[in-house]
């Protein structure tokens, strides 16, 4: 794939922002189901292994979703996506993280999430 524009980014995170929503509903889903059906786990409304197949299959199936536009998926929980991108000639990730409200921070494609910055 290739880069993406800062304008292109934030399109394409709107779009998906629908998508990261049920991805962070299921995730909590399968974790409380996941507890459920251990060994003396605590019974949830939720149901049983049914329910947690259907969750991890729809979470693979999200997940797939969201690399297949070409943003990098880096972290689960929590989510991190990253748009690589170019900026003043230097490759860079635009960076956005669960709890964000919108696409304003990157860091060097070197440098990783601990180089993070505002957008200009």
């Amino acid at each position: 794939m290739g880069l993406f524009t800062v304008e292109e980014a934030k399109a394409e995170l709107a779009r998906l922002l629908p998508m990261l929503d049920e991805l962070v509903s299921l995730r909590a889903d399968a974790a409380e189901l996941t507890a459920s059906l251990a060994p003396g786990g605590t019974p949830t409304t939720l149901g049983g292994l049914p329910e947690f197949k259907a969750a991890q299959a729809r979470l693979d199936e999200l997940m797939t979703n969201v690399q297949e536009t070409g943003a990098q998926l880096k972290g689960f929980a929590p989510l991190l996506i990253d748009f690589p991108a170019e900026l003043d000639g230097v490759d860079v990730l635009l960076c956005w993280i669960e709890g964000d409200a919108e696409l304003s921070w990157y860091h060097r494609a070197d440098l990783g999430f601990a180089g993070r910055r505002r957008l200009p």
